[in-house]
């Protein structure tokens, strides 16, 4: 699952390669100047975040879609979710394949996390600022550069052919950001729109900034709200405390059952992978992470294995009293989110279940507990032994001058589950414009641009290897 394989397929011919490799070159400027539109944009999809940039988003990006004059129909829909809420707008596109040849579903997202602490940017988040060979800016990387790549490496191959015979669909999501809760009903809705023989989602990292990766193996995730209730009301802390157990205690004491002493996850029931993983130093652990001098890192077992093929449980939200509001009163509710990942091969739904009852069994003090907004998303394994992974083993190798790594990722993009029911003979492949310092949900999140480079030639040589068919070679 980690080695890099050597495909027996054909290089794709040196007049071709070059070809794309001048078109991609002389393209970067225009797919920087797209990003940097984009990323202007805070197309925040989550709750309590202006809408409407997450419309004017979709159309800039239909817009860059419409401009390559080549799609039959692009449009921009907005689908129920499962509450009845209408979900964030996608934009999708389609070009039929002719010829016998493949069509290929190009995947990415143009919503964006929420910046977070404004104070913990060296620039501002919805400015795109290039600082060396990064820029920097929320989205730069996750993922209006996968919006771009796509848009540039169509273009490059259109330089090449202008009238291909490869089949191209696009969807891209609104609200990838928020939990997908619209993705179903436009799968549904859209289904002869983005049938497809191989799917490109353009939403992962790379090894390094020298070495590309096709990401084998993702976790699940399940998120929920947690509240935990002691009292009817506040009361006196002199007066009370000692006696009355207040929210806040309570919650400290439950959210320490979910870890053992060494860090490790400590809910019974949340499984783990069994798959061999590369060593990856502790150095590069702490320099990827940004560990303060003397922090240990936490868990057990070789370190991507705690990453790629272990459960993790964060806590990433806290709804109390501030520190400059506090009085001296026992709180009586306190309301923490948790986000936790699975491992490959456990369902999403078997994990919370595993994790509400770890949390009823331990609550503190006789506690209350109440648990809303939960979110679901199974974990993938990626099925490498087809040819279009072949092909883009070779298309890799081809633009970074690299074997890819064929890797494990930490995070989640449940969706792709849904997109292998819904589309079961069509091959997946997960790629992406990350590297390990993009700090992508985090401030200072950035791209660099040489990754984007290699991502867009990438793309570029797999659609015009694939355009080629049978002529190849």
């Amino acid at each position: 699952m980690t080695s890099t394989r050597r495909p027996e397929r054909p290089a794709t011919p040196p007049e071709l390669l070059e070809t794309l490799r001048r078109h991609v070159r002389d393209g970067l400027p225009q797919a920087i100047g797209d990003l940097s539109t984009l990323v202007r944009i805070p197309s925040v999809s989550w709750d309590g975040f202006d809408a409407d940039h997450v419309q004017r988003s979709a159309e800039h990006t239909a817009e860059l879609l419409r401009d390559l004059d080549i799609f039959e129909s692009v449009i921009i829909d907005r689908a129920p979710t499962p509450s009845g809420a209408l979900g964030q707008p996608a934009v999708l596109a389609r070009r039929a394949a002719r010829g016998g040849r493949p069509t290929v579903l190009l995947y990415a997202h143009h919503d964006v996390q929420p910046p977070g602490d404004d104070a913990g940017w060296d620039s501002p988040p919805y400015e795109p600022t290039l600082r060396g060979d990064r820029l920097y800016g929320r989205g730069a990387a996750d993922d209006k550069a996968g919006v771009v790549a796509h848009v540039a490496a169509v273009r490059a191959l259109l330089d090449v052919d202008p009238d291909p015979d490869v089949g191209l669909a696009v969807f891209i999501e609104g609200e990838e950001e928020f939990g997908s809760r619209s993705f179903a009903a436009l799968l549904e809705r859209h289904r002869e729109l983005l049938a497809a023989d191989v799917i490109v989602v353009a939403d992962s990292d790379n090894w390094s900034v020298d070495t590309p990766s096709l990401t084998v193996a993702l976790r699940g995730n399940v998120t929920f709200s947690l509240t935990v209730s002691t009292l009817e009301h506040a009361s006196h802390s002199g007066m009370l405390g000692g006696a009355v157990p207040d929210a806040m205690l309570a919650t400290v004491a439950l959210l320490a059952t979910l870890h053992d002493a060494e860090g490790s996850v400590a809910v019974e029931g949340l499984t783990s992978h069994e798959q061999e993983v590369p060593d990856l130093p502790d150095e590069r652990l702490r320099s990827d992470a940004g560990l303060l001098e003397g922090v240990r890192p936490i868990g057990r077992g070789p370190v991507l294995h705690r990453l790629w093929a272990q459960p993790a449980l964060t806590v990433t939200g806290i709804d109390a009293p501030s520190v400059q509001n506090a009085s001296n009163t026992l709180a009586p509710t306190i309301t923490v989110k948790i986000s936790a990942r699975i491992a490959p091969g456990q369902r999403a739904a078997d994990a919370f279940a595993a994790i509400e009852r770890h949390l009823h069994a331990h609550a503190p003090f006789g506690a209350h507990l109440s648990i809303a907004s939960v979110d679901l998303g199974d974990p993938f394994l990626v099925d490498v032994d087809g040819w279009a992974a072949d092909e883009a083993i070779v298309a890799m190798t081809e633009a970074w001058g690299a074997a890819p790594v064929l890797a494990g990722v930490g995070g989640s993009i449940p969706f792709i589950s849904q997109l292998v029911e819904t589309f079961p003979e069509a091959q997946v492949l997960v790629t992406g414009v990350e590297d390990p310092e993009t700090r992508a949900h985090s401030p200072n999140e950035s791209l660099h641009l040489g990754v984007l480079h290699r991502a867009v030639l990438t793309e570029s040589v797999l659609l015009a290897r694939l355009n080629a068919g049978a002529n190849l070679g």
